[in-house]
């Protein structure tokens, strides 16, 4: 495999989207030809003090790049933080005070050096260069682009279209996002799927002002521990780099199977395939040993493997369960089967039947100790045989059917 090759490999992991993807490959071979590290950058507005392992997806990006040799920037939004990115949102964000953005801004650079090598990262904050301009270098700055090209962004449109308010400043945002490729002469910019807009604005002003449109590498968001909405600490689905290794490994084992392979891509380097041929169960602890040796150190790591199988992979089934259900004959279908979803749903452990769907797909339901995945399934039902359900991480019940 050639080094241009190998490179790809890596940086094309989990990706979304290259814009474009000939740019990519023309400035690797360029800087592989002149023993040229790229620029490659990533912002992160320090609204909330803490990072979760959304935020990471980026900076293991970034990391992937470190380790290729490439010079990483680690971008802090502490001027852009004061403005507020109306990205996704219904109505003009609150700005947070400059003392509260820096007082965030300290928690992220301890967080971040967890996976960056910190000898090879270079930490800027883009108040630097915007604290500093004049008002003839903003108006400048403004007139690269139209108040029409600002409409075209989803969130902005749909606003406008409402008769919501948009402030004047929230088209700053985009535009100082932007000018911050231009100041810091980016070659690759990195950015989550929704940040798409700001980060092609960032395109068209570097070569508004004379330089090569940077390369723009989306990355998708990580589902929180839901499998369903985008990891956030205001839905309560979040992972916390400052968790506990115990509380970190126990939410990471609570994901799907199938989210965990999508966790190994974005967060691991490791060989995916290898990850899809062991068993599910051990897949899973070694990704979470593995994210939790990463903020908290191997041993914590180890040992929280330790006491996660000790409280809950060597617990055997209760005597009492939560409950009991005596199935009749009305409820088994011809050839006395009976949907999972349904079996679920008549513990009632479960609040309905799209719940008992989705715990199933999740991967938290065990029938006699064997993982059930297929919400279409049905079982057998045997008179004078008792079924032992497992039912999400603490519940349990025992079915019978009623003579």
């Amino acid at each position: 495999m050639s080094e241009l090759s190998r490179q790809l490999e890596l940086i094309l992991r989990g990706v979304v989207e290259v814009i474009q993807q000939v740019e990519l490959e023309a400035k690797l071979t360029r800087s592989l030809k002149e023993n040229r590290p790229l620029r490659v950058k990533a912002g992160f507005d320090p609204t909330a003090p803490d990072l979760h392992l959304g935020h990471t997806v980026l900076i293991h990006k970034l990391k992937h790049f470190q380790e290729l040799g490439h010079h990483v920037i680690f971008l802090i939004g502490d001027f852009t933080g004061m403005i507020g990115d109306p990205t996704g949102q219904s109505e003009t964000r609150v700005a947070l005070s400059k003392e509260k953005v820096l007082e965030n801004a300290k928690t992220y650079e301890r967080q971040i050096f967890k996976i960056l090598d910190p000898a090879k990262t270079l930490v800027e904050f883009n108040s630097r260069w915007m604290g500093t301009m004049t008002a003839d270098a903003l108006i400048h700055l403004s007139a690269h682009y139209s108040v029409a090209r600002m409409l075209e962004r989803d969130d902005f449109r749909k606003r406008y279209a409402e008769q919501k308010p948009i402030s004047i400043h929230e088209f700053m945002y985009p535009l100082v996002q932007g000018y911050d490729s231009v100041a810091l002469k980016s070659d690759i910019e990195l950015g989550g799927t929704d940040q798409k807009f700001n980060l092609l604005v960032g395109r068209d002003l570097q070569r508004g002002y004379g330089q090569e449109a940077q390369v723009v590498i989306t990355m998708p968001l990580l589902e929180g521990t839901d499998g369903v909405r985008k990891m956030s600490k205001s839905l309560g689905n979040y992972i916390a780099l400052e968790d506990t290794p115990n509380d970190m490994f126990g939410k990471l084992m609570s994901i799907s199977d199938t989210l965990m392979l999508r966790y190994y891509e974005l967060l691991t380097t490791e060989d995916m395939a290898g990850v899809k041929a062991a068993h599910p169960m051990e897949a899973k602890q070694a990704l979470a040993s593995l994210i939790v040796a990463q903020y908290h150190g191997e041993e914590a790591g180890r040992q929280a493997r330790v006491a996660f199988r000790q409280k809950f992979q060597e617990r055997e089934f209760p005597n009492e369960p939560d409950v009991c259900v005596a199935l009749t004959m009305a409820d088994l279908h011809e050839g006395r089967t009976i949907g999972l979803v349904d079996l679920v749903a008549k513990t009632g452990l479960v609040p309905s039947k799209s719940e008992a769907r989705r715990l199933i797909i999740q991967g938290g339901l065990e029938v006699d100790e064997q993982k059930q995945s297929d919400a279409k399934a049905v079982i057998s039902i045997v008179a004078g045989r008792t079924y032992r359900l497992k039912v999400g991480r603490r519940k349990f019940a025992v079915v019978e059917l009623k003579k």
